[in-house]
């Protein structure tokens, strides 16, 4: 399992959706990136949806976006990878 996470401006709390297929997240990160990139006059509404809990839908305006990021859901080692960016220091 795969999960696509926003942050977005003004808001403390990332919104997170997860998908089955690598395919199907990498086509939805680069969808927002490019929704993200055009004009900001120009604001698209981005509807996504959830593969893990089916009525979860999710409806945001792309310039309130602010990052977007993808992890791995991982069934080892309590259940998920950290996401975001951390140095490992051994």
């Amino acid at each position: 399992m795969y999960s696509l996470e926003l942050s977005l401006r003004y808001s403390p709390f990332p919104l997170s959706i997860q998908k089955k297929e690598l395919e199907d997240v990498k086509r939805i990160y680069e969808e927002i990136k490019n929704s993200m990139s055009e004009n900001l006059e120009t604001s698209n509404l981005i509807e996504l949806k959830c593969d893990k809990v089916q009525d979860k839908l999710i409806a945001v305006r792309s310039q309130e976006i602010i990052s977007v990021q993808i992890y791995e859901k991982s069934s080892v080692a309590g259940g998920s990878k950290r996401p975001g960016f951390s140095l490992n220091i051994d």
